[in-house]
């Protein structure tokens, strides 16, 4: 199947053939796959809930505490990917297309990839690294940090290939060598953002203002009326009242979405963990089901308005698009480059910063150019994952009693 929407928005695309080129194969192992993945998805929500209902109010607090709106502006832009800007337009058409979405909206599928419950996967890391990481030190077994390592060091690469692929779609007659030259300096940026954790801070406040600042311009541009606003929200709202359909795989396509998720959760996890104010864990948990899901269903409505009244986007609005697309590779690859430095121990302390830029800049461009040739898949690497989760839930279970001291008595 090849996704091209030409017709419709002027951005021809070929999503399907560059992520899932046998989509519609379903053999054994895809649907062995999908059975794991089912399974992970129950039992790290049934974790989620479990926590809330015997830990929900105790407090919640990083080794770099920031007020929860600079906390989540951190959150929304290195746990989100280009995707968010880039795909929705051309998966609308699919979405209405194909049977398997027949029970609901084009607009209420988008949202259910992208926004509400899936943010419960980084609620369970974030948590994790708050409370029970300090405790048990996992992370710091060899095999755990070298899976965990490799784990972010490939998903860098797909995040840059993601990119790299998806540029001629909206940036008109690029040429190849612009387009690797642009990856090149994007990779750069991010490295040199990666040389300080003040820059992070401030890259991810403004690209979240920058978003909000793409929405209100499509918006207008679009010329959507307010009175348009009920009538998405309706659409929108059947996510809600089919909720239980988007907890497991209702395609490969929705299996390759919940892979990708679950191939950043920890790691993103890990990040922000940092950044966590002083929450309580209930409210950490709202927090990340609610705030990052309006900005997102505000954008996929204008989107999908767009998408509706067949408005072609004009070459310069694609061009603001890819910029904040941009600036989004940019902060997932900052966020992705410090963690698994420090696994490495290739930080700006030990390496000095010229060392430092040089040294991950050719290994993640370099890795980036080699994931066109290798059969690499976001899903095997959300799966190496899952693999993870088991290994740590085992791990947790014989170390139990070195958490006997996290009691619900702690939060007052």
């Amino acid at each position: 199947m090849i996704l091209s929407v030409t017709g419709k928005t002027g951005l021809g695309c070929r999503l399907h053939d560059l992520l899932l080129p046998q989509d519609q194969s379903a053999d054994g192992e895809t649907q062995q796959m999908q059975t794991i993945l089912s399974i992970a998805i129950a039992v790290t929500l049934l974790t989620s809930v479990l926590i809330v209902l015997r830990l929900g109010r105790l407090p919640l607090k990083g080794s770099d505490p920031q007020p929860l709106l600079a906390f989540m502006a951190i959150l929304f832009t290195s746990g989100l990917d280009v995707g968010l800007i880039m795909f929705p337009l051309t998966e609308f058409p699919v979405y209405e297309a194909e049977a398997a979405y027949g029970f609901t909206n084009a607009l209420a599928v988008e949202f259910g990839f992208w926004g509400f419950l899936v943010w419960a996967f980084y609620f369970l890391t974030t948590f994790y690294f708050c409370v029970i990481e300090p405790r048990l030190g996992l992370f710091e077994l060899g095999p755990v940090k070298r899976v965990n390592t490799a784990v972010i060091i490939a998903t860098c690469a797909f995040t840059g290939y993601l990119f790299l692929s998806y540029l001629p779609s909206y940036v008109d007659g690029i040429s190849p060598p612009a387009r690797y030259g642009l990856v090149a300096a994007v990779v750069l940026l991010a490295v040199l953002s990666s040389t300080d954790i003040r820059y992070v801070k401030w890259l991810s406040i403004g690209s979240t203002a920058l978003f909000l600042g793409l929405i209100g311009l499509l918006w207008q541009v679009s010329g959507m009326a307010p009175a348009s606003l009920p009538g998405l929200a309706v659409e929108l709202g059947a996510y809600f009242a089919h909720l239980p359909r988007f907890i497991t795989p209702q395609t490969d396509y929705h299996a390759f979405y919940l892979f990708w998720w679950f191939a950043w959760s920890i790691m993103i996890g890990q990040f922000v963990a940092r950044f966590v104010g002083g929450v309580r864990v209930w409210q950490l948990l709202v927090a990340l089901l609610v705030i990052p899901s309006l900005p997102i269903a505000l954008w996929f409505s204008v989107l999908f308005y767009i998408h509706s009244e067949a408005i072609a986007l004009a070459g310069t609005l694609r061009l603001c698009m890819a910029g904040v697309g941009v600036i989004f590779v940019v902060t997932s690859l900052d966020s992705l480059t410090r963690l698994y430095s420090e696994h490495l121990q290739l930080t700006v302390k030990q390496l000095g910063g010229p060392r430092y830029v040089a040294a991950h800049w050719c290994l993640l461009y370099g890795l980036i150019l080699l994931y066109q040739f290798t059969p690499l898949k976001i899903e095997w690497i959300g799966l190496v994952v899952i693999g993870l989760y088991a290994c740590l839930y085992v791990l947790i279970f014989q170390r139990r009693d070195d958490l006997s001291t996290i009691q619900p008595a702690e939060a007052p």
